[in-house]
This record gives C-alpha cells, sequence and structure tokens, in this order.
C-alpha cells in the first residue's frame, strides 16, 4: 500500500553551481491515525497504525532513502527509470540516518523552478512511500492502542508539496493519486479526503477508481457473469425443451402417417373380406366344429391345426410351421373324396341359383312319392 508522510525542509543553502542543499525529516515512529476507507477497511471509522522503531530504523527501509528522487507533489504513478527524467528536481544526496523518532536525510535540489518555490515558502516534504500492514492488534509499550502495524517501509519518492493543510505534522500527501495520509485528530475529514486509486478493467477499459469502486465493481462483475451463466442455463434448457417437443411432435406424425398407412381402399377392403371369407370356409371345411368369431387369420390356421393334430404338435411351434401344417391340411382334403374335395378343387365359388332350385325340387317330388314304395314310381 503507498503511504504519504509529512516533514519540513529546513537549513537550506545554495551551492556555488546555484543548487539547493537543504536537511529534512521524513517518516517518524509512533502511532498515526488514517481513515479506514483510505487503508482497506471500510468498516472502520479511524485506523490507528503503528509504526515500531525497528521498522522505521531497518537498515532496507533506510537505504531505500539513498538517491530517491525529489518532486515538486506527488506524481501520478511510482517513479522508475522510465520517468525519473521528467518528475525528479533532485534527490536524496547521501545516506539517512535515524534522528530521535525521526529518519534524517540530506537533499539537494538542482531544478531552478523548484528552488525558487522552496525559498518562496513551499517548505512542506512528504514522503511516498510502500509499506504492508500487519493486521494485527496490539498496546505499545507506553500504552497505546493500535490496529495494525506498518512492517516492510519502502522509500519510492520525496514530494515537495505546499504548507500542511491541517498541520505542519498532519496530512500533508496533495495528490489523491498517489497514496494516504494520516491527519490529526483536529483534521475534518469530510471536508479533505485523498485517496487510494486502483486500475480496475471493464468491458477491456482500464479505469481508475478507489478501493471501494473496485470492490463494488467486482461485486457487479461478479453478479453479471453469475447472471449470464443463469441466462446460458436457462437458454440450454430451453433448447432442450424445444428439441424434446419437436421429437414428440415427429413421433406422433410418424404414427399418424403409420396409421394413414393402414388404411385400406374400397378395393383392398373387398379382397381383404373375400380372403377373410374363404379362410372361414376352408376352416369349416377341414374341421367343422372349429370356432372362428372373434379370432385373427392366423389364430384361425392354429385352430383348425390343433383340432386335426391336436395342441403338442403345435406346442412351442413358430406361426410359420403352423402356417405350413395349415397348407398340408388343405392339400390332404384335397386328395379325399369327400364333399370338400368337391368344394375346393376348383378353388371356392359361389353357388349357381339354378342348381340349388333344380335340387330342391327334386327333393320335395321324392318326399311327396315316398310312401308309394318303388313299384309305384313311373307307373304306366
Amino acid at each position: 500500500m503507498k503511504f504519504t508522510d509529512a516533514a519540513t525542509v529546513a537549513g537550506t543553502r545554495r551551492t556555488g553551481d546555484g543548487y539547493l542543499v537543504a536537511e529534512a525529516k521524513a517518516v517518524r515512529t509512533g502511532i498515526q491515525l488514517y481513515l479506514g476507507d483510505e487503508v482497506g477497511k471500510p468498516n472502520m471509522k479511524i485506523v490507528r497504525v503503528y509504526r515500531p522503531a525497528e521498522e522505521v530504523f531497518a537498515d532496507a527501509s533506510l537505504q531505500s532513502f539513498t538517491h530517491a528522487p525529489v518532486t515538486v507533489n506527488h506524481p501520478k504513478d511510482a517513479v522508475n527509470s522510465a520517468n525519473w527524467k521528467d518528475l525528479a528536481v533532485g534527490e536524496v544526496s547521501t545516506a539517512a540516518k535515524k534522528d530521535g523518532d525521526w529518519v534524517w536525510l540530506p537533499l539537494i535540489l538542482k531544478d531552478a523552478v523548484a528552488i525558487s518555490d522552496v525559498e518562496a515558502g513551499k517548505r512542506q516534504l512528504s514522503a511516498g512511500y510502500e509499506c504492508s500492514l500487519d493486521w494485527t492488534a496490539g498496546t505499545t509499550d507506553d500504552g497505546q492502542q493500535f490496529d495494525a502495524v506498518q512492517r516492510n517501509i519502502k522509500i519510492n519518492h520525496l514530494a515537495i508539496v505546499d504548507a500542511a493543510r491541517a498541520g505542519s505534522q498532519a496530512r500533508i500527501g496533495d495528490s489523491a493519486n498517489w497514496g494516504v495520509s494520516p491527519f490529526t485528530p483536529d483534521h475534518k475529514p469530510t471536508e479533505e479526503k485523498i485517496m487510494t486509486l486502483k486500475t480496475v478493467t471493464v468491458d477491456g477499459i482500464p479505469v481508475e477508481v478507489t478501493d471501494q469502486g473496485a470492490v463494488v465493481i467486482g461485486t457487479l462483475q461478479t453478479r453479471l457473469a453469475d447472471a449470464n451463466t443463469k441466462f446460458a442455463d436457462a437458454e440450454k434448457a430451453h433448447q432442450s425443451a424445444l428439441a424434446a417437443n419437436d421429437a414428440a411432435m415427429a413421433k406422433k406424425d410418424a404414427e399418424i402417417d403409420a396409421l394413414k398407412a393402414k388404411v385400406l381402399s374400397d378395393a383392398d377392403l373387398d379382397k381383404r373380406v373375400q380372403a377373410r371369407a374363404d379362410l372361414v370356409t376352408v376352416a369349416k371345411a377341414i374341421a367343422k366344429d372349429v370356432k372362428t368369431d372373434g379370432l385373427s387369420d392366423a389364430d384361425i390356421r392354429k385352430a383348425v391345426v390343433v383340432a386335426k393334430v391336436g395342441d403338442a404338435a403345435v406346442a412351442g411351434k413358430a406361426e410359420a410351421y403352423i402356417d405350413a401344417r395349415f397348407d398340408l391340411l388343405i392339400e390332404d382334403a384335397k386328395k379325399t373324396a369327400d364333399p370338400f374335395a368337391t368344394v375346393v378343387k376348383d378353388g371356392l365359388k359361389p353357388t349357381d341359383p339354378t342348381n340349388v332350385n333344380a335340387a330342391h325340387s327334386s327333393m320335395v317330388t321324392d318326399m311327396a312319392s315316398a310312401w308309394m314304395g318303388n313299384q309305384s314310381k313311373g307307373a304306366a
């Protein structure tokens, strides 16, 4: 996390080349107050951050001051080799060292405009640095409570700023783009608030927002992703339902087409009726007591075979076998001299009405003269 502290430039003097040599103090030990929103704890109004001496005066931290660039106001981004030439107006000239609760350091300013600003009264110095916050609450040796501890302090730059807006030891960092600064109890954070900005990508476009803004955007992006997932799942289910409905409709159409195909024409129906009548006639001729009502053609043939050769002969046999046995019964019947042979010899034909009438007349005559005996029939 990026932080800024305040100090005052003092003990200035000019060199023969016109450079300005100065002394300053930056980064002190002790407890400083920060707004919870500015240090990633929006649920806390005020955060008490402790900087123990072992962290402030650690060798790595002190060495990070050496040759650190001096800027006019805080730059938007951290100073590095790519932008140093455009931002720096001087540097920390020699090693920093401990001075009571503060870090003492010597500066040299080489930019004429910056030197003029300092000589005109712009003498506040704000250290821009990075550190990590250890959110371990505790109490200092002198009984002060704290919420977090600053660790791994590393200086990035020192910024020359205007007079502190809440006192020389208070909220000095004047760039909302770089870091967070402490404030004193008499400071009014609602009137003046410095925020840490983060870069968030929205629809491929990088946008700088506060920590809270980043959280809100992240939440909305998550909700949007969830909504898109739910929509995709719903669309998939909808398409599956449509496909299932189409399949059911296709099945119904096929069933309708199959039923239509089974509908017989008048000629086909006549053929079926005649074939059925022929089958019943043949069946009765072979086995006169066989029952045919309500049976299918196959069942009629089976009933005839059973009637003639018994159940055991057809038990477990396929329909084709039974049909073959039925055909053999027909052939056998044709060979015998019984009325059936006459019926089926030349095929089944309708009875001639003339023959029927003649037979009837003959039968009546026979019955009328039967009482006379043989001698009376045909006598003169």
